[in-house]
């Protein structure tokens, strides 16, 4: 499956977005409340120092000048100057002191708030308004403020998204395991594996899924020993009758007048070719009920041996077999012989029909397999891609029913080996080589 498909990549995905989008969400309107809570605290600090400074200056002022005038030598607390600055003024907006503020602030003296482009002022007066006591806060600490506490609820975002990311990895792959289980298990399902999938360790969400596997497994299962059964009784029922309509035949043949010789050879060739036809059905239904492989390792030499000497005592491949063993070849694999044999006599018997009379094929033995090559004409690419598929053919005008490379594959897959071909054989101009490795 693509990972761009993946449901777990794109669960993580989603669910990493959505919660990202939430955080920042969060982020957003604390931000946005933080700034409020700011401004009223600051505000609310701005009006009471304002207020508190009235109130010590009126009454230094009332002391120190009954008429009412403020005096040089009023003093007052001291404040932070980093955060606030204030300005005593008269009524008439004279700056009477200050503290590191000598310019008058350009705001009205009316009794509120006012906003610079730099700062926050809160105006107290008197109730005579003789006297005016403004405290300005910098607009700049406001912002400072507001980004570092943003700051402060950003930073751990940063470092939850990304676990965030792989705890949702996590739970969503752990969430998603046994899916991939099932995947697994249908994977594993053909013709020679047609088990049924184990439901109860499956969440009850894919039960019902695997019951309908199953239940198609069953029935798929059926299908296909109805057709094996089929096609071996078919071909067992067909080889009597035809063996004794190909004696009968012969037999024929030598009886009749030379006027009837062809036909009787005709009838003579069908038979051979519906013989041989029944055998290749038998064999294929073999191959289908998975007979390869064997609990115990058998030598297969003395089994190509058997199988070279039957092909030489025929006609097809008396004085044309070269057999060529490496020294010190073992082949011993856990195999079974019956099936090895159903191997090596397809590919032989292939290679000789398939190739110009009285032509050569070659055996080579290795350690690694068999190696079946004849001096047949070069096969297209495009048709050898096709050679292993059942009743197809390359372009000869041979007698052959397209089943000897289907049963070969099948066999050899099996045995969990590989089935290698080429055309033209190897080192060779022309030719058609297959190489089995075991």
């Amino acid at each position: 499956m693509s990972d761009k498909r993946s449901m777990t990549r794109r669960l993580a995905i989603a669910l990493t977005s959505v919660v990202a989008l939430f955080w920042f969400v969060a982020l957003g309107l604390g931000v946005y409340v933080m700034q409020d809570e700011f401004t009223e605290i600051f505000d609310s600090g701005v009006q009471e120092t304002a207020e508190r400074l009235l109130q010590i200056v009126a009454n230094e002022t009332t002391r120190d000048a009954p008429s009412g005038l403020a005096q040089a030598s009023v003093t007052a607390p001291a404040l932070n100057s980093q955060f606030l600055t204030y300005q005593v003024r008269d009524r008439d907006g004279r700056v009477l002191f200050d503290d590191g503020a000598p310019e008058p602030f350009a705001v009205p003296l009316a009794t509120g708030f006012s906003q610079t482009p730099t700062h926050r002022i809160y105006t107290a007066g008197t109730t005579d308004g003789s006297l005016y006591v403004q405290v300005a806060d910098a607009i700049e600490h406001r912002t400072e403020a507001l980004m570092e506490g943003g700051t402060a609820l950003l930073l751990p975002l940063l470092v939850l998204i990304p676990g965030s990311i792989l705890a949702i990895v996590f739970v969503v792959r752990s969430t998603l395991s046994p899916v991939s289980q099932l995947r697994d298990d249908i994977l594993t399902k053909d013709s020679g594996n047609l088990a049924p999938i184990d439901e109860a360790t499956l969440p009850r969400e894919l039960r019902a899924i695997a019951r309908s596997v199953n239940l198609l497994l069953a029935r798929l299962k059926a299908c296909l020993e109805a057709e094996r059964e089929f096609t071996s009784n078919s071909a067992h029922e067909l080889r009597t009758p035809i063996a004794g309509a190909l004696a009968q035949t012969q037999r024929l043949a030598r009886e009749v007048p030379p006027a009837y010789q062809p036909r009787t050879a005709q009838i003579e060739r069908a038979l051979v070719h519906l013989s041989r036809l029944a055998e290749k059905l038998l064999q294929m239904s073999r191959a289908e009920a998975e007979i390869a492989i064997s609990d115990e390792q058998h030598d297969l030499l003395p089994v190509l041996m058997v199988v070279m000497q039957d092909l030489e005592r025929s006609a097809l491949g008396a004085n044309r077999l070269n057999v060529q063993v490496a020294k010190g070849t073992v082949l011993e694999r856990p195999i079974r012989v019956d099936a090895f044999a159903i191997v090596l006599r397809n590919l032989l018997e292939n290679a000789l029909i398939h190739s110009p009379p009285g032509s050569r094929v070659d055996l080579h033995v290795d350690p690694m397999g068999i190696r079946v090559t004849n001096e047949s004409a070069v096969v297209a690419e495009d048709v050898r891609a096709n050679l292993t598929k059942r009743f197809v053919r390359g372009p000869t005008e041979a007698s052959g029913s397209g089943l000897g490379l289907a049963i070969v594959e099948r066999l050899v897959a099996q045995m969990q080996g590989q089935l290698l071909i080429a055309s033209p054989a190897r080192g060779k101009t022309q030719g058609f080589e297959v190489e089995v490795r075991l």
